[in-house]
């Protein structure tokens, strides 16, 4: 599979799975292509919702951008053979996403955090009373092909400030109200034309920026300057705030500008088109 050439534009997607209506944890970035630097989007509301996101990505499905989303597109399937074994059948990520937004109706605004308590011990793993931590540890093709300068973690672990569940459970509700209207790679073909969304991980761009491992969070001008700089972007405009979000989707879409080219990370040796179906890839990951 060759790179795309068609898109010229660019977005990075900080994600949250936090309960509420408005997510300060949610950042936008945009970019062109070329070496001008990234900005972020303003929210429509002092915050972004997760509604709001997916209506902005509906807005761009006819135009060249390239979407990266900061959250697992799918549970693990190849392992054991179900994305929720005792719950669901299907190899087919799609139906894992229809699954999710049925029965996470009750989660406000996409939402997934009571979809994940209802099932706490059985599939999550959120504190010693549901058991033996390491049963609950299972990863996808894609988290453990990586080249070891990262650390995944897995969508069952629902607990610490590293989990990445909420978020994850929440994004495929989102994924599955796209409806095919923009493509979500490597699920669907790559097009020729219009926007994409693909899976992002914000450790891989910081370590592609010259960030030490444990050391991917930039917290202030100066240090943004010199990972987009690392990746051949012009200085920021100063923020008001320099969060975790901010710069992650900042230093992010910079980055993915920078891959798009790579033909390997768009054709993955160890992506099967079994896997590609049941739990898709992580854009980065050759």
């Amino acid at each position: 599979m060759a790179a795309p050439h068609h898109f010229t534009r660019f977005a990075a997607i900080d994600w949250s799975g936090a309960k509420g209506t408005r997510h300060p944890g949610i950042a936008v970035a945009l970019c062109e292509a070329g070496e001008e630097a990234p900005r972020l989007i303003t929210p429509p509301s002092r915050a972004w919702s997760r509604r709001d996101v997916l209506e902005w990505v509906l807005e761009q499905a006819n135009d060249p951008l390239l979407i990266g989303f900061d959250f697992s597109f799918s549970a693990p399937f190849v392992g054991r053979g179900a994305h929720l074994p005792g719950e669901t059948q299907s190899d087919d990520a799609r139906a894992l996403w229809a699954h999710i937004d049925a029965a996470a109706a009750g989660d406000e605004d996409l939402g997934a955090a009571g979809f994940i308590d209802a099932r706490r011990g059985t599939h999550f793993y959120l504190g010693a009373a549901d058991g033996v931590k390491a049963d609950f540890l299972h990863w996808r093709a894609c988290e453990v092909a990586h080249d070891g300068s990262t650390k995944p973690s897995t969508v069952f672990d629902a607990i610490g400030a590293a989990q990445v569940a909420k978020a994850s459970f929440a994004g495929m509700r989102l994924l599955h109200r796209l409806n095919g209207a923009v493509p979500v790679w490597p699920f669907d073909p790559l097009p020729v034309r219009g926007a994409c969304v693909v899976e992002i991980y914000t450790a891989i761009a910081a370590r592609a920026a010259g960030a030490r491992k444990g050391r991917s969070k930039l917290r202030d001008a100066a240090s943004l300057d010199t990972a987009l700089g690392a990746l051949g972007s012009a200085r920021h405009a100063p923020l008001e705030r320099y969060t975790d979000h901010a710069t992650d989707a900042l230093l992010t879409v910079a980055w993915l500008r920078r891959a798009v080219d790579t033909a390997g990370l768009w054709q993955p040796a160890a992506m099967s088109p079994e896997i590609a179906r049941s739990e898709g890839w992580t854009f980065g990951i050759a």
